[in-house]
């Protein structure tokens, strides 16, 4: 069964374009606080999927490796507008933040002086809090229809809130559909469907993962290192760019010695408190290695990490989400999503209220998790609008004194 958009007008993708810029200039945090952004303004404002169907893209790149949000919404551009809107989706979502870091590869120096004075920056995560909550009670309304949706919800919720590892994800999504399929009452749930995936995507994820470890091992050249290097941390990681960090920290400045800790820690620093997708850190890491080379080695670094990283995940979700389409024709496999988007709602709510937790329960953070939640509720006031409110409210306070 082919892939069917909903519409490829030019005048249909340029609208939708434009909201998935809204969606990357508002996105702060990780990608459970992304979500919240996707939904409020490609859910509940402009309607280019159901609640449903983002549940179901949230459980279906929880398991697979790479940078979930951006594999998520490259997914929606699919189903939007099939694969090219896919890639121009991609390009609109990551492309500002990449720049944007491979820029300030060249400004260290002045990075250095500045990043302690950013308090404009104070109150973005519990900002990012709020979207996660409403998110989560969005998402929670959809998705609890019974007694065994509820208890997924809520266990799911329970377990990830208490380990924080990356396995453990993927494993209660999993473990979530398998008790959906286990509890129905169904009979014959394992009819037949037509499944034509497009291999293609396959080979070519399998080719440069092979293709690029065997260029490092013969050609000792720096930029070929640092591509095989990030796409290496592309396709191991599942859980986003707060799981990839310690395995790039573990490379680059201890083993390679690419980057010194304070160079790691300040561009770290730096992302946390910019838009869009945290693996655009990658192009700030890339172009610090390729640092002191010259100019263009130095954008070229940046671009190889940059492409390296975000590049297994995107042909995965192009492999993915065809066939996904196709095995929700299988009727065990549209049981399991009751189960899979159950878990995926508790895994939302349990980290909104763990970075609660870690921002601190002062009465400033409180104020602005839920002021933000209650603009989202109740207003249809887009997320770009909210995170400058915050901004101008955070640089604000700092001119206050403690």
């Amino acid at each position: 069964m082919e892939v069917k958009p909903i519409k490829t007008e030019k005048a249909h993708w340029g609208r939708f374009l434009g909201d998935v810029a809204v969606c990357a200039l508002g996105a702060y945090g990780g990608p459970e606080a992304h979500y919240g952004v996707f939904i409020d303004q490609l859910v509940v404002k402009r309607r280019y999927l159901s609640e449903e169907e983002m549940t179901e893209l949230i459980g279906l790149t929880g398991i697979l490796p790479g940078p979930s949000s951006t594999q998520t919404i490259v997914a929606i551009g699919y189903q939007v507008g099939g694969p090219l809107l896919a890639l121009l989706t991609f390009l609109v979502w990551a492309m500002p933040a990449l720049i944007f870091m491979t820029a300030l590869s060249f400004f260290y120096i002045w990075l250095e002086r500045v990043q302690p004075t950013l308090s404009a920056l104070r109150y973005v995560s519990p900002m990012a809090v709020g979207f996660m909550l409403t998110a989560g009670w969005r998402i929670g309304r959809k998705v609890v229809k019974d007694w065994l949706t509820g208890a997924l919800f809520l266990a799911s919720a329970v377990i990830t809130g208490f380990l924080r590892t990356p396995w453990i994800f993927p494993a209660v999504l999993i473990a979530g559909g398998l008790l959906s399929i286990a509890c129905s009452k169904e009979k014959d749930i394992w009819n037949r469907s037509v499944i034509r995936p497009p291999w293609w995507y396959l080979i070519a994820f399998a080719v440069i993962a092979i293709g690029s470890l065997l260029t490092e091992l013969l050609w000792k050249e720096q930029i070929v290192r640092l591509f095989a290097d990030f796409y290496r941390y592309g396709y191991l990681v599942i859980g986003g760019g707060q799981v990839v960090i310690p395995m790039m920290y573990g490379d680059l400045v201890e083993a390679t010695k690419s980057l010194t800790s304070q160079e790691f820690l300040t561009g770290f620093g730096l992302v946390q408190g910019l838009p869009g997708p945290m693996f655009s850190f990658s192009a700030f890491a890339g172009g610090m290695a390729a640092n002191g080379a010259g100019a263009w080695t130095q954008i070229a670094g940046a671009a190889a990490a940059g492409i390296g990283i975000f590049l297994p995940g995107v042909l995965l979700i192009y492999f993915v989400y065809p066939i996904w389409e196709q095995l929700k024709q299988i009727r065990a496999i549209k049981i399991s999503i009751k189960g899979i988007t159950a878990v995926a709602g508790g895994l939302i709510a349990a980290s909104a209220l763990v970075l609660l937790v870690k921002n601190g329960l002062t009465l400033e953070a409180l104020i602005v998790t839920l002021a933000t939640a209650a603009l989202l509720m109740i207003k249809r006031i887009p997320a770009p609008l909210i995170v400058l409110a915050v901004l101008i409210a955070g640089a604000l306070r700092g001119l206050v004194p403690m």
